[in-house]
């Protein structure tokens, strides 16, 4: 298998010195970092806003990865897109006309994602292919970190994985939820590449020790 991204979700680090927190998980090999972004309607817990991006847009210059776990996405894409995200994933639930809203992210600079919850079928991207650069396949349902991992999604992600390859396109696969050293091989040999970990990482005692054991997990893969 080829080089992994690792993306440490931020939702899982201490907010109280979140800077020490950014700056150690970049000094320890992240590639990525992934903001969960809720809004309190689509998923019961609040977190962060466009405000909190554009101050972490300044302490890092890692690609800021923005999950739009809200119900609205169309309204506030735009800010966090001048905040300073990279990418942006969106859930196709959410959005009124999801093609429309993945060409805005585009057209505004960032590169376009669709998040795939547990129990939603892939029907919903294979006709926006050629308007995504991600596809995020949730691997616990959204709306609050430390979940466990759903083993069940992992043919799903094969599937994705195989509907990009025949249609020769670059898009990335993504993960996220519940993903630590020991089950991140099998998201890995599914086809995902590139890796979210909140609490997989941050709730760990040495991150550059825990980053470089997921690297090692995708060799001879």
């Amino acid at each position: 298998m080829g080089s992994i991204k690792i993306a440490p979700s931020i939702l899982s680090a201490d907010f109280s010195r979140l800077a020490d927190e950014i700056q150690a998980v970049q000094r320890a090999g992240a590639d990525w970092l992934h903001l969960d972004v809720m809004d309190g309607h689509y998923v019961p817990n609040i977190t962060i806003g466009p405000i909190v991006v554009e101050w972490i847009r300044k302490a890092t210059d890692l690609p800021l990865d923005v999950h739009l776990m809200i119900s609205d996405p169309d309204k506030y894409v735009p800010e966090f897109i001048k905040a300073g995200a990279n990418w942006i994933s969106v859930h196709p639930e959410t959005c009124k006309d999801l093609k429309t809203s993945l060409r805005r992210i585009r057209e505004l600079g960032a590169r376009a994602s669709i998040a795939v919850n547990p129990d939603v079928d892939l029907d919903r991207v294979e006709g926006n292919l050629d308007d995504i650069d991600m596809i995020l396949m949730m691997t616990v349902f959204p709306g609050f970190g430390g979940q466990a991992f759903i083993e069940e999604v992992l043919p799903k992600i094969a599937r994705a994985r195989d509907l990009v390859r025949k249609k020769g396109l670059p898009i990335l696969i993504e993960a996220d939820g519940g993903i630590k050293t020991d089950n991140i091989s099998h998201v890995l040999r599914a086809g995902a590449e590139v890796i979210v970990s909140g609490s997989g990482i941050f709730k760990t005692p040495n991150y550059a020790e825990t980053i470089g054991k997921m690297r090692k997990a995708a060799e001879g893969l």
